[in-house]
């Protein structure tokens, strides 16, 4: 890989885990906001939507996770 190509790959880097940290703050805001819903709203649709929303942001998380580690895996 080329120095140039390598930075421009490094700048990703950097800006992916800018937005993990972001998604990482909003994750655990949707966390704490789903986890004080109370229990007779349990098993209604806000519930459902509250728990999909919290399952959908781990899951990107974890993609941004493993893109960053990719793409420092290439750099090296």
């Amino acid at each position: 890989m080329n120095a140039k190509r390598r930075k421009e790959l490094q700048k990703i880097s950097g800006l992916l885990s800018e937005a993990y940290a972001r998604l990482e703050e909003i994750k655990d805001e949707e966390n704490e906001c789903f986890d004080n819903i109370p229990e007779n709203l349990q098993g209604s649709e806000r519930y459902n939507r509250a728990e999909e929303i919290v399952g959908l942001l781990d899951e990107a998380f974890d993609n941004i996770e493993e893109a960053i580690s990719n793409i420092d895996k290439a750099v090296e």
